[in-house]
């Protein structure tokens, strides 16, 4: 697989802060493959391979990883490229990382190295952030494949463009005082964006990391408080803080996103993270070679002198989204059901869970219309693709019906993920045929209400039967 004796190194999120930075300082060492869901127009480094991928999409993510020996995973939380997204970032992440684990074990690519999150060491699983329980499912889902995973583990990331860094740096110029709620003392081990980067080339290719988690973080241990103090003092300003008891994680995030100009979908997971003690254990720290690491004070003085950001391709902007739809749902699945069983159940449960309402009806080809009352005309057509579907996933064409606006276009799968603990249920780039903001308050919402008794039912069904594969 490899160009020109170097190594194909595909970059999954390669437009963001690490990806980038990664790519100016490597990129005579790999032949790096940057992955975008736009289409590049214009490239100042042909050296550098881009590809066109839909991440949401298996085929389109397996083709874009033909002729890879390592990739490099750094998505997280993905924007919708759909009008209406239905699903929380946790199940989003999961698919994601699911289509990802897939088409890289599709192409034989040999590891991925997927930079995720500190996890803590002292709480139990149930009592994490959201965020955290989301980053080690990302880390399960990738090292289902076959490629090797290694996780690398990190705190915040200090380095120019760094969007946590860049958070801090705001409310840091903006607020001379700042009173902060009891956990923002909580303790950290943030690392600078250059070693960050020196640790993931040290781990490409290495055999003896695969399969392995990996936390990496400055030697130095602090709180966020005293990173905020740290950082005024390399700015040359005078700042007071004061903890109080009574702040809630709520008011939390108006004030960081307020003040820090930041985004909710980034403050929202670092705020509710600020509970955690998340410092490197002795039994996972890097310890491949040795690393002469960056103080926290000479990572930010090169964050706050560095002038532009790496150059990045012209890309053409996306067309106009059509009335275009997801929606993804996780159904928890304790007794093993695999989704080939839960797919034809849908079909039958449908129906039975109408009554009258709806009827259902399949041909020999794997067609099922959907009828409403005694309507003639199918409400809704799934064509079963027979030649991509498996024990493990089912998928259907959202192929007609007269709530249909586009019978060419989205598709409907069920899938097994985190060896079969849960099922996933999800309909990709479906378009409506009703007008938009009805469709968005009635239809929408039936479906999201429907696939949640479908869940119920799952649940209630396997606590009483043996498992069914």
């Amino acid at each position: 697989m490899e160009k020109g004796n170097k190594k194909v190194l595909a970059i999954a999120g390669a437009t963001g802060y690490i990806g980038r930075w990664f790519m100016d300082r490597f990129k005579d060492k790999y032949h790096i493959i940057g992955l975008s869901r736009r289409e590049v127009q214009d490239n100042p480094h042909p050296e550098i391979e881009w590809r066109q991928v839909e991440l949401y999409s298996i085929s389109s993510t397996q083709k874009a990883l033909q002729g890879v020996d390592y990739a490099l995973y750094l998505v997280h939380s993905m924007n919708a490229s759909t009008r209406l997204n239905q699903g929380s970032f946790e199940d989003t992440d999961l698919l994601l990382s699911d289509n990802f684990a897939r088409a890289a074990s599709a192409n034989g690519v040999e590891q991925v190295v997927y930079l995720g999150g500190i996890l803590p060491k002292k709480e139990s699983e149930n009592t994490w952030s959201r965020h955290l329980r989301s980053r080690l499912e990302v880390e399960k889902t990738l090292a289902s494949g076959t490629a090797a995973l290694t996780a690398l583990r990190a705190s915040i990331i200090v380095g120019p463009g760094g969007s946590s860094f860049q958070m801090i740096k705001n409310l840091v110029e903006k607020l001379p005082v700042m009173i902060c709620p009891k956990w923002t003392e909580s303790k950290t081990q943030p690392i600078s964006l250059q070693d960050t980067l020196t640790i993931i080339d040290g781990c490409l290719g290495n055999p003896n990391v695969f399969g392995k988690a990996i936390e990496i973080g400055s030697p130095e241990i602090m709180s966020y408080q005293e990173m905020m103090l740290k950082t005024a003092a390399v700015m040359g300003k005078k700042r007071y803080i004061f903890s109080v008891p009574f702040f809630s994680p709520g008011l939390s995030k108006l004030w960081v996103g307020y003040f820090g100009e930041s985004p909710a979908q980034l403050v929202s997971p670092l705020v509710e993270s600020l509970k955690h003690t998340m410092t490197v254990s002795d039994e996972l720290a890097f310890q491949e070679f040795p690393i002469d690491y960056q103080t926290y004070d000479e990572a930010v003085e090169i964050a706050l002198r560095s002038g532009k950001e790496p150059l990045l391709p012209t890309f053409i902007p996306l067309g106009r989204r059509e009335n275009t739809v997801r929606s993804i749902q996780r159904l928890s699945n304790t007794f093993g059901k695999s989704a080939y069983w839960a797919a034809n159940r849908y079909k039958v449960w449908l129906p039975t869970f109408f009554k009258s309402i709806i009827n259902a009806r399949e041909n020999r080809e794997g067609v099922v219309s959907f009828y409403l009352f005694s309507i003639t005309v199918p409400m809704l057509q799934l064509s079963w693709i027979k030649d991509r579907s498996d024990k493990k996933r089912q998928l259907f064409y959202i192929s007609g019906g007269w709530l249909v606006g586009r019978p060419d276009y989205g598709w409907l799968e069920f899938r097994e993920v985190l060896g079969g603990k849960y099922i996933i249920t999800a309909i990709h780039e479906f378009v409506p045929k009703i007008p938009w903001y009805l469709y968005v308050s009635t239809q929408a919402r039936l479906h999201l209400w429907v696939m949640n008794r479908y869940g119920r039912y799952l649940q209630k069904l396997g606590s009483r039967a043996a498992p069914l594969r």
